[in-house]
């Protein structure tokens, strides 16, 4: 029994020394910048002058707020659009290239590069597609007959889906390597019996492959998700959240009212609600965690 109990304390602290290391930097880069960032929520400061306490000040002013409305409203406009489509394309795109095809890996690589290209030089390139002038998307529209294209970046009707599709455009090579890997996962004798029931198809797709791909699918939702609320860098080079704030999303905002306005303690109550919402979304999403992995 003594020597059960030293093997388990050894085996305990060897595994304390293994996770001390992410620990360390949990602690340091995540626990206490939140914490940090959640005591000067409840403060005015714009970090030349002494911090005052306001209490929930900032928080009433926040939810006062007819811009931070109109964020709050862009932002959800943004997850509700991307998060579908990148998903729906993604799984797509994996359902074809899982077969054998010919260069496969060829369009497995072209599909994932987005994910990897700098986003700054991404977002570049499209706002100069995406000119209203002298841009390729427009002169194709109006090489179709369309005498009054979109104004793109320049509208408040346009702007955000612009920036929508590069999002959709950029993050969908993710998900469908997420989605190969999942079909991967499946086993190969789970559809020669379906096919000896004459599952085919459409039949084999909706009965047999999409419930199998539940864990997948629920893992790359709460990523897709977490990530979209998240969005800053097309915002930031491509419309400069304009025009009329028409693309303003909540950590740019964050970053508007940090480091342009120096509200560091409204732009931190503003990055508490941000925590909370991704929080919120994450545990309702776990909650409802059996109920996608049930097939799986």
């Amino acid at each position: 029994m003594a020597a059960g109990s030293k093997l388990w304390k050894r085996d305990t602290q060897a595994a304390w020394l293994f996770l001390l290391p992410s620990l360390v930097l949990f602690t340091m880069f995540i626990a206490i910048p939140v914490i940090a960032a959640f005591m000067i929520s409840f403060t005015e400061w714009d970090l030349f002058n002494p911090m005052k306490f306001v209490g929930f000040g900032n928080y009433t002013e926040l939810f006062n707020d007819d811009i931070f409305k109109k964020v709050m409203g862009n932002t959800a406009y943004f997850v509700l659009a991307s998060v579908p489509l990148q998903m729906a394309f993604g799984l797509a795109i994996a359902l074809v290239l899982n077969r054998n095809i010919k260069g496969q890996t060829f369009f497995r690589i072209a599909y994932f590069l987005p994910v990897v290209t700098s986003t700054v030089a991404a977002a570049l390139v499209w706002s100069w597609l995406f000119n209203s002038n002298f841009g390729i998307i427009n002169a194709l529209l109006l090489s179709f007959g369309v005498t009054d294209p979109p104004k793109w970046l320049g509208s408040t009707k346009w702007a955000m889906p612009a920036v929508i599709v590069v999002s959709v455009w950029q993050n969908v090579g993710y998900a469908m390597v997420l989605f190969l890997a999942g079909l991967q996962n499946i086993r190969t004798d789970i559809y020669d019996a379906a096919a000896l029931d004459s599952a085919r198809g459409w039949k084999r797709l909706w009965f047999i492959t999409l419930p199998m791909l539940s864990p997948t699918t629920f893992f790359v939702l709460i990523i897709s998700i977490i990530g979209s609320f998240q969005v800053f860098e097309l915002v930031f080079i491509m419309t400069k959240a304009g025009p009329a704030n028409a693309t303003n999303t909540l950590v740019y905002y964050i970053y508007q009212n940090g480091f342009q306005f120096y509200q560091m303690g409204y732009a931190s109550a503003a990055a508490m609600v941000l925590f909370a919402i991704v929080l919120v979304a994450t545990l309702i999403q776990y909650r409802m965690q059996d109920r996608w992995v049930h097939y799986g």
